[in-house]
C-alpha cells in the first residue's frame, strides 16, 4: 500500500512538472522585448542648461510649484552625487535584470494577456522603503537606491528591513506592487483576509518569478523561510487555539503581518521566527486551494477569504514530518 502511495505521488509530481515545462516554452515564445530607461543616470549627468528638455521629457518627475533651482541643486549636491555614484557602481551594467524583467513580463503577458507592457524607468529617489518599486498600469518605477547591497554604508535601517535591500529582490517587489492591480482589496479587517492578500500576492510570485526560491519570494533568509517550514503546524494550532482567524484585533497585524524583526507569539520562539508570518501560512493556504480546486488564476485573485479558506482544504505537516 505504501509503495502505491508513493508511486501515485511521483506520477502527480512528473505530470504537474510536466504541465510547468509546456507553460514555461509558451512564455519564452511570447514576442515581448522591453527597454530601461535610467532616469536616474539622465537627471544627475544632464547639464543645467539642459534641465528644461529634461523636464519636457520626464513631466511627471518634476511636480509643478517647484522653481528649476530646487533640481539644480539636486543635482549638485555632494550627498545626491555620492549617491548617484554608489547606485552606477552597482548598476552600471543593468543587462541582467533586464533580462530578468523582459521574462517576468512575459509571464504576466502569458497570465493576463489584457495587461499592457509598462515603460521601466528607474530612478534615484528619497529611500522609501514602503514605495520601492510603483507600478502602474503604463509605467513601473524602481527606486535604486534601494538596492544597493544589505551592509551599505548608506543604511541607516534595522536589520530586518535592510535584509531585503538586495538585488534579488528588484523582480519580488515589482510582482507586489503588480499585485495591487489584481488582487480584491481587503474589505473584511479580521487576521484571516490579511493572510490570504498577502497568500495571493506570493502566489503571483510562484507563478511569475517560477526560478526564485520561496525564501526570495517572501523576502525571507534560508534559515527563516526553513523555521517556517518546520513550525507550520506549531503556528496553526496556535491561531486556531487562540480563535484568531476571525478577530478583528489590528495588534494581530503588527504581530504577524507587518514586517518586523520577528513574530510576536508571546513565547521563548519569538527570537528563533521571522516577522509576517501569517503570510507565510496564508500563501500555504491559497497554493492548498489551487492544488485542490480547478479555478482560474483571476477568479481566484478575487475571491472572499472565507470562501477560499474553507475550500483550501488546508492542513499543515504535523510537527516533526
Amino acid at each position: 500500500m505504501k509503495k502505491l502511495i508513493i508511486l501515485i505521488a511521483l506520477t502527480f509530481a512528473f505530470v504537474s512538472c510536466d504541465k510547468k515545462t509546456k507553460i514555461e516554452k509558451k512564455v519564452a515564445e511570447i514576442p515581448l522585448e522591453i527597454k530601461v530607461e535610467r532616469f536616474d543616470k539622465l537627471f544627475f549627468e544632464t547639464k543645467p542648461e539642459n534641465l528644461g528638455q529634461l523636464k519636457k521629457q520626464y513631466p511627471f518627475f518634476f511636480p509643478p510649484g517647484n522653481d528649476d533651482t530646487v533640481w539644480l541643486e539636486k543635482m549638485q549636491n555632494p550627498l545626491w552625487r555620492e549617491l548617484y555614484t554608489e547606485v552606477q557602481k552597482k548598476y552600471s551594467d543593468f543587462g541582467p535584470v533586464t533580462k530578468e524583467l523582459n521574462s517576468l513580463f512575459k509571464h504576466i503577458k502569458y497570465y493576463f494577456p489584457e495587461n499592457k507592457t509598462p515603460k521601466v524607468i528607474t530612478v534615484i529617489s528619497e529611500m522609501d522603503y514602503n514605495n520601492k518599486v510603483i507600478y502602474t498600469d503604463s509605467l513601473v518605477i524602481i527606486s535604486l537606491e534601494l538596492y544597493l547591497g544589505k551592509d551599505h554604508k548608506f543604511y541607516q535601517f534595522p536589520n530586518y528591513l535592510k535584509q531585503n535591500f538586495e538585488p534579488k529582490q528588484i523582480l519580488p517587489d515589482v510582482v507586489s506592487s503588480f499585485s495591487i492591480q489584481k488582487i480584491a482589496p481587503i474589505t473584511n479587517k479580521n487576521l484571516l483576509s490579511q493572510m490570504v492578500y498577502f497568500g495571493k500576492q506570493l502566489y503571483l510570485k510562484d507563478i511569475l518569478l517560477p526560478e526564485y526560491s520561496d525564501a526570495d519570494k517572501i523576502g525571507y533568509t534560508l534559515e527563516q523561510n526553513k523555521w517556517c517550514v518546520e513550525n507550520e503546524g506549531y503556528m496553526w494550532r496556535y491561531f486556531l487555539e487562540n480563535q484568531m482567524l476571525y478577530s478583528d484585533d489590528q495588534k494581530l497585524n503588527n504581530r504577524f503581518i507587518n514586517p518586523a524583526p520577528f513574530s510576536k507569539f508571546y513565547l521563548e520562539i519569538d527570537n528563533e521566527s521571522p516577522g509576517r508570518v501569517s503570510t507565510w501560512i496564508g500563501w500555504q493556504m491559497v497554493r492548498s486551494f489551487m492544488k485542490n480546486n480547478d479555478v482560474p488564476l483571476e477568479k481566484m485573485l478575487q475571491m472572499n477569504a472565507k470562501e477560499l479558506f474553507e475550500k483550501s482544504k488546508y492542513k499543515p505537516k504535523k510537527d516533526g514530518e
